[in-house]
């Protein structure tokens, strides 16, 4: 009896687990494609509204991801996605890197049997390989800012780091339309939102994990740093915990208002110490899969302004890379707390040839709901802080980010 008591704890204390996924930081496609020349084309190309109606008759008749204007409610925009990690789908193993992005909740890679052009720059799921698949059937789209998707739904044994899944549900996608997918160094999307931003039917692979009970806690969370190109990972997911190695000072944990993105209450914005933004409080997501700070177009054409950044023609704004010492400090109130961010952590530099260029890290967009407009806190403010995405208690928790001396 005592040791069927032993071997029953050891089985439960190893049948869950805490492990890290090394996330890479590579240049996002906006980067790719002005370092090409080709930006200027591209986003002209590809507003969202245009790309429905020259591509709706290719999805399934009733797609909800393809209602005219969805695009303005939808956060979905890899353009500016800068950290990836790696999977495994299928027995034996088949390999992909994905954005882990808070900011949806869907599983896709690329299929075999996609037709597209970006599927053929990226490894592609091939079925009749694995002896776990389950074919499914059903058809999915979905609506991303920088482009379209439309693919199978299916099931098989998914692997994240030292962590096993058993039949998740996964779309393969057969159709990618545009020229969004063809410049991005990942192969697909692991979405980590809650379960109701999800366009594929079926438990989102966070939900699938906690459903198995494979996870210590029902926690995840995400250290991201600046560096590149350096023999450590530029940043780590961590699932079933946190790592107290990885920040300091007290965790500020902030309850989600609504479940869908991880929806918090922001406090205020304010500039060089002056509230200028929602002073009555205001509604924001926190979102992986973006580098960058949005919000409502009014308060970010004015928060251009005083952080003197001009529009360039293609709607991004530029900073005289010169002047970033003296810029103002722009304030983040959440839970009562300031994250304060100079200009070195919210200007974006860029090496175009042997010229550096300046870029403003925020960016309109307006995306209303019953609480209000949205702000966005991506990348730019969670490589300062450290993020913690607790689903057992519905709250995102923030402590300053432990980073080298030198980036």
């Amino acid at each position: 009896m005592k040791l069927l008591l032993v071997t029953l704890l050891l089985w439960t204390w190893t049948s869950s687990a805490m492990v890290r996924v090394p996330l890479r930081r590579v240049p996002s496609i906006r980067t790719q494609l002005r370092a090409d020349g080709l930006l200027e084309e591209f986003l002209k190309e590809n507003r969202p509204d245009m790309f429905n109606r020259r591509y709706a008759q290719c999805f399934p008749p009733g797609t909800t991801s393809l209602r005219l204007g969805r695009s303005s409610e939808k956060i979905y925009n890899f353009m500016d996605a800068q950290y990836y990690g790696e999977i495994s789908l299928g027995t034996p193993e088949q390999n992909f890197s994905v954005i882990f992005d808070t900011g949806s909740a869907d599983l896709w890679v690329p299929s075999s049997y996609c037709v597209s052009q970006a599927c053929a720059l990226h490894r592609r799921f091939r079925a009749f390989d694995s002896t776990s698949f389950r074919h499914d059937g059903r058809m999915f789209g979905i609506h991303y800012g920088s482009g379209h998707l439309l693919g199978v739904m299916a099931r098989d044994t998914l692997k994240v780091g030292g962590l096993t899944a058993q039949s998740q549900e996964f779309g393969e996608s057969v159709y990618e339309p545009g020229a969004a997918f063809v410049t991005a160094r990942f192969d697909g999307v692991l979405g980590m939102g809650y379960p109701s931003l999800a366009e594929i039917l079926g438990n989102p692979v966070f939900d699938n994990m906690m459903a198995q009970k494979i996870l210590d806690e029902p926690i995840f969370s995400f250290y991201l740093t600046r560096r590149t190109k350096t023999g450590n990972p530029e940043g780590e997911l961590m699932l079933g915990g946190k790592d107290e190695e990885l920040f300091s000072g007290p965790i500020n944990w902030l309850p989600v208002t609504a479940k869908g993105y991880w929806q918090i209450k922001m406090d205020s914005v304010a500039v060089q110490g002056v509230s200028s933004f929602c002073p009555n409080g205001c509604q924001a997501i926190v979102d992986t899969g973006t580098s960058l700070i949005a919000g409502p177009t009014n308060d970010i054409l004015t928060l251009q302004q005083l952080i003197g950044a001009s529009p360039t023609n293609i709607r991004e704004f530029i900073i005289d890379c010169v002047r970033l010492s003296s810029l103002p400090h722009v304030t983040f109130v959440l839970g009562g707390i300031e994250y304060t961010l100079t200009a070195e952590h919210y200007v974006r530099k860029e090496m175009l040839g042997d010229r550096e260029l300046c870029f403003s890290g925020f960016q309109a967009v307006d995306i209303v709901t019953p609480e209000g407009p949205l702000w966005i806190l991506g990348d730019v403010f969670l490589t300062e802080y450290y993020s913690i995405f607790d689903r057992g208690q519905d709250r995102v928790g923030f402590a300053p980010a432990r980073h080298p001396t030198k980036h």
